[in-house]
């Protein structure tokens, strides 16, 4: 009997992940391989006339190829960021970790801060604009490097904590300086967490609407993202084409989780444990 309530569980857990994963895949598929008026009827339905590729070219070659434009900025915009996250919330983890006195408690609370208190627009703009880093791709860096360093502090502080102390003082006492032991001792046994910390911040990133749209506004700086607007107005709304755009900004990220989803649950176990 307990097997069977075990079977039925796993059928309905199948079946939810169809309904929530699958199905609107399916249907963004479809709507992308559809014409103009078919798309229109927002059916879950084959399209009569595939027009998959024909679609395609159309998206690429809108606006002077301002989808390719916009995943290049996706790119290096994702690839600047992670690694200063990466590295920078490595550092700061394994300290709060190692020190005990009041100056980390203070970091710590500042850090819980980060995560709980939303960002203010207003004031990051007038900063951007103080540091003449507004509308540009290094302002922006700096704005996602800053909303997700806490996150990433938090991890890699839980996974330094599984990491012996001994082995600090065992290579201090061959004579490593701070930075040495850190990235020659330390860095390489946070590499389930910082692939962790790869993947979380490349896919949220990379997906991020909001803050290009405030912070990166201008033609020749939209991201993946903010191209949806181009096949979508007040007055006409080519959905196959919509549909198409967010076929191919997704295929990258989920490309990324497919192939690296073990490794997410192992990078969050560890810290979990730590």
């Amino acid at each position: 009997m307990r097997q069977l309530r075990t079977y039925w569980l796993d059928a309905v857990a199948i079946v939810a992940c169809l309904l929530v994963f699958v199905v609107p895949f399916a249907f963004i598929v479809l709507t992308a391989s559809k014409s103009a008026e078919e798309a229109k009827e927002w059916e879950l339905s084959l399209p009569e006339e595939w027009r998959f590729w024909s679609n395609l070219r159309e998206v690429l070659s809108f606006d002077d190829g301002l989808v390719m434009l916009a995943m290049r900025n996706s790119f290096i915009l994702t690839i600047c960021s992670v690694a200063l996250i990466v590295v920078f919330g490595a550092m700061v983890g394994f300290t709060l970790d190692r020190r005990r006195d009041r100056v980390a408690s203070v970091a710590s609370g500042m850090i819980m801060m980060g995560l709980i208190i939303p960002p203010a627009v207003v004031p990051t703009i007038y900063t951007l604009q103080q540091l003449q880093l507004f509308k540009t791709l290094p302002g922006l860096i700096l704005v996602e490097v800053a909303f997700g360093l806490p996150y990433a502090i938090i991890l890699f502080r839980a996974f330094s904590a599984t990491i012996p102390r001994e082995l600090d003082e065992a290579a201090m006492i061959d004579g490593c300086s701070g930075f040495r032991l850190f990235f020659k001792v330390i860095f390489p046994l946070l590499r389930p967490v910082i692939i962790t910390v790869i993947i979380t911040s490349s896919i949220t990133i990379y997906n991020d609407f909001t803050n290009p749209l405030y912070f990166l506004p201008g033609r020749d700086n939209a991201t993946a993202q903010l191209t949806l607007f181009n096949f979508r107005s007040q007055f006409i709304s080519q959905w196959n084409l919509l549909f198409m755009d967010a076929l191919i900004i997704t295929i990258p990220p989920l490309i990324m989780f497919l192939f690296f989803n073990r490794k997410i649950v192992d990078g969050m176990a560890g810290a979990v444990k730590g």
